[in-house]
């Protein structure tokens, strides 16, 4: 149960003084200022989501990461890719969780502000013809202790000059005396009149006092529980982005261990294989040991030749050269 009250602790001795009001005023001031200041913080919370979350989808999308992987590591690597752009949509996503946040926030600042306007305009009023009055009233106290004087001199005067004057100046003494007198008369009703005047006025004033009082407390006490329930919520937004944030990496974690070494390594040899014949070794061979073998190679070996019968001896036609024979051979007589 709280003790310290607004209305309780913000008075001054001095009737004219607005020292209490003017705290109270100030404080709430610095806290729709505060609340502005989060607002702000929440906006630009959200520019940097929001750059960050496209600039990770443009990473995604853009930047080659492992492009010729094969098999189940290539199926993780494409489940990666389309992990990190979701979480850069998350990202996009929270900045616009944050920028309505911020309006709210706005809007219950503004609220505030037009519901204490109208409590403030009214105590700006009272104030003004609380202290016109007590002006007033200062005037015509002032006014009235110069006709008490006024009618003590008279009357001194009086005394004084009994014995001592003439009759008509005695009767000029005492006219003066009767009208310090009537003067002081006056005076003294419009004095406390004013006097009446300005309690009446301090009467309502301390009411609209208390009542601002109590109002701006509660206002005060609603702007503190708004203020930490946008701060709670905040924080929960940014704890719950982490949990979506990890069940996609989850969702990677998951397709790496459907990697498999094994199969992609026979994956890549099935289909990237060029043979599995590997070549002969290189031997030395010395060049005149070349040479020998050759000759030996070409050295007379009986060969199976199939002879043909003796060759047609070849007769010349009308107009031809004529052929004879030599040991075998043709010649061609012209």
């Amino acid at each position: 149960m709280r003790e310290a009250r607004f209305r309780d602790h913000f008075w001054s001795t001095d009737l004219t003084s607005t020292v209490g009001y003017d705290s109270i005023i100030q404080h709430l001031n610095d806290g729709r200022k505060n609340c502005k200041e989060f607002e702000d913080f929440l906006k630009e919370r959200a520019i940097i989501e929001e750059k960050y979350g496209k600039e990770l989808i443009n990473l995604s999308k853009k930047k080659p990461c492992g492009q010729t992987e094969l098999n189940t590591l290539k199926r993780s690597l494409d489940v990666f890719k389309q992990q990190i752009d979701n979480v850069g949509q998350g990202h996009i996503q929270l900045a616009q969780t944050l920028r309505e946040e911020a309006k709210k926030m706005e809007d219950f600042r503004e609220k505030q502000k037009l519901h204490r306007k109208k409590i403030e305009l009214i105590m700006e009023a009272i104030h003004k013809n609380r202290n016109l009055q007590y002006k007033k009233t200062m005037e015509a106290k002032r006014l009235y202790e110069q006709r008490c004087r006024d009618k003590d001199e008279a009357e001194q005067a009086v005394h004084r000059n009994a014995n001592l004057v003439t009759q008509k100046q005695q009767e000029k003494l005492f006219l003066k005396l009767a009208q310090t007198k009537s003067a002081l008369e006056d005076s003294d009703r419009s004095y406390q009149q004013s006097v009446t005047t300005l309690e009446k006025i301090r009467e309502e004033w301390q009411k609209e006092h208390i009542k601002a009082c109590e109002f701006f407390e509660t206002q005060e006490c609603e702007r503190i529980n708004y203020f930490r329930n946008a701060l709670w919520l905040h924080v929960n937004q940014l704890s719950q982005d982490c949990v979506q944030n990890d069940e996609k990496y989850e969702e990677i974690r998951k397709s790496l261990e459907m990697c498999s070494i094994e199969k992609d390594i026979d994956f890549y040899v099935n289909l990237r294989k060029t043979g599995s014949l590997a070549p002969a070794p290189v031997v030395y061979e010395n060049y005149y040991n070349t040479q020998r073998n050759a000759t030996a190679v070409r050295s007379p070996v009986p060969v199976a030749i199939s002879r043909r019968g003796p060759l047609p001896t070849p007769t010349s036609a009308p107009g031809e050269p004529d052929y004879a024979t030599v040991d075998g051979y043709s010649l061609i007589h012209h």
